[in-house]
């Protein structure tokens, strides 16, 4: 009897490897593009209830712009060490945590009484949001080939472009929904917590563990990371690989240099481009939103178009180096193009194609998510990614400062739009210079 269930079970287990893969593994990145849409929406909330906000608790221009930059002090402070738990963590439980805790944090805010506490829980939300990119990384390493991680980066970084496409009209919809600024907050924090616990269910455990795998997928991605892992390792040195390493490495500095050049461009359009457009074409609160409905939304689209070519191009057997350095300049060249372009600009029709081109092709440097995978060693995918999201997040912290600076002395935008110019073509640049073939610590 024991015999034939022994049987049984390989016949079973046979069947279930003939069987079509699952895709379970798409489904858990579209779910984190949910979360990470989710934290932008989450980040957005501040910016538009703030007028509502100053007025009721009477706080004047210079706190409120220290509230607005708190945020970043605890985010950027905690990407090195969230990277570092995802490493030494399920990264998956590190996501979840980090979700689940934000969520808790935005709803607390809505009970604020003052500026102090106000700033208190805005660093204490960017503590909480810091795991969530670096935790994703790492889940790339545990659940995608490596012909799979231009997807599976620009899958989940996409959520940044559409969650500040759609968080507008979702956060005016709360304050009208739940009776002013304090409803939003507590609504945004609510609906974080909802998707947090959908998210959950389903990235839990990896694919020898999610009871949603078949054999079939589940051997599919076996097989290709021991592949990948085998390929690098015959080259390898033997030798432990430590912090010094990575920082006397050309690669390591090339993808921080880079991830900041794109994030210049981005976080500089982000804050300053409605004022842009208000200033310059001359638009009411209503067209702004709409306009940037439009222009991050071509963001998201090409993030994901971006991310479809690099895999398909990688499947038909293109070098990881080829592709990623044409793409990755492609993207730099195309924004700065377009955003010299928009210097240029003489009507609100050319304005805002000439942001919506740049913002396309920008997003494709969502890829770079895809680069800690490729240049570190496995058990450091998380504190590398940490890394370089913190070079990211220093570009979001000076670039609104020094362009209002520029703005406010010269009176007009044209050198902080070539400033613009000049991130991307760093981007192009730099993003030449890495070898995607080659981790750190390998001999060749």
């Amino acid at each position: 009897m024991a015999r034939g269930n022994v049987n049984l079970n390989v016949q079973e287990s046979r069947i279930d490897l003939a069987a079509k893969p699952t895709n379970i593994r798409w489904r858990v990145f579209f779910m984190l593009l949910m979360l990470v849409t989710i934290n932008y929406v989450d980040r957005a909330v501040l910016s538009i209830a703030m007028p509502a906000i100053q007025k009721d608790l009477g706080l004047d221009a210079a706190v409120v712009g220290t509230i607005l930059s708190a945020f970043f002090w605890g985010y950027a402070a905690m990407q090195i060490p969230s990277g570092w738990i995802a490493d030494r963590v399920r990264p998956d439980k590190v996501v979840f945590g980090a979700a689940l805790g934000w969520g808790i944090v935005q709803t607390l805010t809505g009970f604020i009484t003052g500026a102090k506490s106000l700033m208190f829980l805005r660093v204490l939300l960017g503590i909480t949001e810091a795991p969530v990119m670096p935790g994703s990384s790492k889940l790339q390493t545990i659940w995608l080939s490596s012909k799979e991680r231009g997807r599976g980066a620009t899958i989940i970084d996409s959520g940044a472009p559409l969650g500040t496409a759609v968080g507008g009209p979702i956060i005016v919809a709360f304050m009208a929904w739940f009776g002013g600024w304090r409803g939003a907050l507590i609504g945004a924090g609510v609906l974080t917590i909802v998707v947090a616990w959908l998210v959950w269910r389903v990235i839990k455990g990896g694919p020898a563990s999610n009871s949603k795998v078949n054999a079939a997928e589940r051997e599919y991605i076996r097989q290709a990371l021991a592949e990948e892992y085998e390929e690098h390792n015959k080259n390898a040195t033997g030798i432990k690989i430590g912090a010094k390493d990575y920082l006397s490495a050309r690669n390591f500095w090339c993808m921080c240099l880079g991830w900041f050049s794109f994030n210049t461009v981005f976080y500089g359009l982000l804050t300053w481009g409605p004022s842009y457009l208000a200033q310059t074409q001359h638009l009411d609160i209503k067209s702004i939103g709409f306009s940037t409905l439009v222009i991050f939304g071509c963001g998201f689209v090409g993030e994901i178009i971006g991310g479809l070519i690099t895999d398909k191009w990688r499947d038909k057997g293109g070098n990881f180096n080829t592709v990623m350095r044409t793409m990755l300049s492609i993207a730099g060249i195309m924004t700065a193009g377009a955003i010299f372009m928009l210097s240029r600009s003489t009507s609100l029709t050319m304005a805002i194609t000439t942001l919506s081109i740049a913002l396309f092709f920008l997003r494709w440097g969502g890829l770079y998510w895809a680069v800690p995978a490729a240049i570190s060693q496995r058990e450091h995918v998380g504190t590398i990614g940490g890394c370089m999201n913190l070079a990211g997040n220093i570009a979001g912290v000076i670039t609104p400062i020094y362009i209002g600076l520029i703005v406010s002395t010269t009176g007009s935008y044209f050198i902080a739009l070539m400033v613009f110019v000049c991130a991307g073509l760093l981007l192009a640049t730099v993003s030449s210079l890495i070898n995607y073939n080659k981790k750190i610590g390998v001999s060749n």
